[in-house]
């Protein structure tokens, strides 16, 4: 697994810090009601000194969009994940992110708050970062797997982040229900299974 570098210098861990505040601030009054003062007190810098670092609010949230991203550790993860099948490689692609993304709860919040605050505006810079490593796994599936419905690598690619964001936003929106209470212990392989089977049994 390739593991990433520590930031040496101390701009870099200036800039962290700046971003590790602004996540705190968001997930406890959300991202309008956030302000660079207060950005910069968490931080305990002069709000002149954030300035050094970021433009504005909006910059530092596309810098944690794309930094704090867990996509730099898992991918190297998805990359070495082991299956004799498609399906099983699916299945443990899916339990390795899911994992990750449980490991940073605040990251799915993060992304909501882009979709209801910006429109989705800094998707594109993400999905830049992303495709080049994840398209190559899913054109392998295309090619080793005869049967598939969908021979797009794109789509499949789409159909399967939408899987696992529909996973961790339902997690979410079910805890501490009723719901929550009734969900099968093995219920990340179910969600995968659906994915892949649909919830139909093949007629006899």
């Amino acid at each position: 697994m390739v593991i990433e570098k520590e930031p040496q210098t101390k701009g870099e861990l200036t800039r962290l810090a700046i971003e590790d505040a602004a996540i705190e601030l968001f997930m406890e009054q959300g991202y309008h009601a956030t302000t660079m003062r207060q950005i910069a007190e968490r931080t305990e810098l002069a709000l002149g000194g954030i300035y050094n670092h970021f433009s504005s609010k909006e910059e530092i949230f596309q810098a944690i969009i794309l930094d704090k991203h867990p996509y730099k550790k898992v991918f190297p993860a998805i990359i070495a994940a082991e299956g004799d099948t498609v399906e099983e490689f699916l299945h443990n692609a899916a339990h390795i992110v899911i994992k990750e993304l449980k490991s940073q709860p605040y990251y799915i919040k993060l992304m909501l708050i882009e979709i209801v605050e910006f429109n989705g505006k800094h998707g594109s810079m993400l999905i830049k970062e992303i495709a080049p490593k994840a398209l190559p796994i899913f054109e392998k599936i295309v090619k080793s797997r005869k049967n598939l419905r969908v021979t797009n690598p794109a789509l499949l690619l789409r159909s399967f982040i939408g899987m696992l964001l529909s996973f961790m936003i339902t997690d979410i929106i079910i805890s501490n229900s009723i719901l929550q209470k009734l969900m099968p212990k093995n219920v990340m392989d179910n969600y995968v299974d659906i994915y892949l089977h649909g919830i139909l049994k093949p007629e006899v």
